[in-house]
């Protein structure tokens, strides 16, 4: 996996990450699963259950987001026919500790592996799809590339082929070969996944260009992908400027290999 050191100084997280503590509970029927995933550290997922029978998502939110954010996003999931759990980063929602790059990686793989036993502990199911929103498409990249046998596909929504080129794109430091380096790792990675995928972008979102899921979506092996531009949408209103659509392509790409 591409090595995000140099990106993880304290200068360039303030910028990357906006964490955030909730403590309140969820809405009824949903409930909080927590991960250890390093000493005294755990972090939390929450689960949305609608029908155990039904598709399960993992889905890693934006940069500014907790998974509490999700309690009502959550129910347009639902009337996909879609179950949701959404992660919160370390530091983010109930989640401990301080959010860094290799923290975000490293911790969704443990993540995946425990929904993956809480969902057939409880239901006798398996999550197979994994969805992350801007900062979140990191993390679902990452597990795309780690784990074509499980996935049944992923999406990513408003997201980048490497945090580098935001940094850059955001003038938060200047272009450099430490940073060149580390995207041509990301992309080298992203060209050997070959697991289905939904690309989602608004063709108005100025703070994560269009150009970035074009990039992704472009740099994918070309094997099933897709992508779905919605038009008028910039990065914080891409589900609500046109929701049926938004929701009709995941249910669609969903439906389709499942």
């Amino acid at each position: 996996m591409p090595d995000y050191t140099y990106v993880d100084q304290p200068q360039l997280l303030q910028y990357l990450f906006y964490p955030r503590p909730d403590n309140a509970g969820g809405p009824p029927g949903s409930y909080d699963v927590f991960i250890n995933v390093e000493a005294n550290i755990r972090v939390s997922c929450r689960f949305y259950l609608a029908d155990p029978e039904w598709p399960w998502m993992l889905y890693f939110h934006g940069n500014g987001e907790i998974a509490a954010d999700y309690d009502e996003i959550a129910s347009f999931y639902q009337l996909s026919r879609i179950n949701l759990a959404v992660a919160d980063y370390r530091g983010y929602g109930l989640s401990q500790g301080q959010p860094t790059v290799n923290s975000l990686v490293s911790d969704a793989e443990k993540v995946w592996q425990a929904v993956q036993q809480e969902v057939l502990k409880r239901y006798n199911r398996s999550f197979d799809w994994v969805m992350g929103r801007s900062m979140g498409s990191i993390a679902a990249l990452h597990l795309a590339h780690r784990y074509p046998e499980e996935l049944k596909g992923f999406i990513i929504e408003s997201g980048f082929a490497s945090v580098t080129r935001l940094i850059t794109h955001l003038g938060i430091m200047a272009p450099n070969s430490m940073l060149k380096g580390i995207e041509e790792e990301c992309l080298a990675m992203i060209a050997e996944i070959r697991v289905p995928a939904l690309v989602i972008h608004g063709d108005r979102d100025t703070l994560v260009p269009w150009g970035e899921g074009k990039l992704i979506h472009d740099t994918l092996n070309k094997g099933d992908k897709h992508m779905l531009t919605v038009p008028g949408a910039s990065h914080n209103d891409i589900i609500f400027r046109d929701i049926p659509r938004y929701f009709g392509a995941i249910q669609g790409f969903i439906d389709k290999y499942q």
